[in-house]
């Protein structure tokens, strides 16, 4: 049984949340949420959000125990790119991406053994 959780179109970009998502993908989720809470990245409290809602939709939605759960998979795929343009030196304009992310953790139950 799986539980999984999405926040999409997130306003970081989706390379500087996958260094986040690479630290906590396969780990439990209470040494999971430990790491993010000591990674001083502006992706951690977003992710740990994200994680709180997986772990929560498994208690709720599937009545797993929240003591063995396990972060199946954990990715960012990348969501909308704002289009922004910025003045530059004799009347030119350069483009500037924000880019947006789609962040998604799915928890499991730990096998026993």
């Amino acid at each position: 049984m799986q539980a999984k959780a999405v926040a999409r179109t997130v306003r970081i970009a989706p390379r500087k949340a996958r260094l986040v998502i690479d630290l906590i993908r396969g780990k439990e989720v209470g040494e999971a949420v430990a790491i993010l809470r000591h990674t001083p990245k502006a992706a951690s409290p977003i992710i740990e959000k994200v994680l709180k809602s997986a772990v929560a939709n498994a208690e709720h939605n599937y009545d797993m125990d929240v003591n063995k759960l396990v972060i199946t998979e954990a990715y960012v795929d990348e969501g909308p790119t704002l289009k922004r343009f910025r003045p530059r030196a004799m009347g030119r304009a350069s483009a500037i991406n924000k880019r947006t992310s789609h962040i998604t953790i799915v928890v499991s139950e730990k096998k026993e053994g």
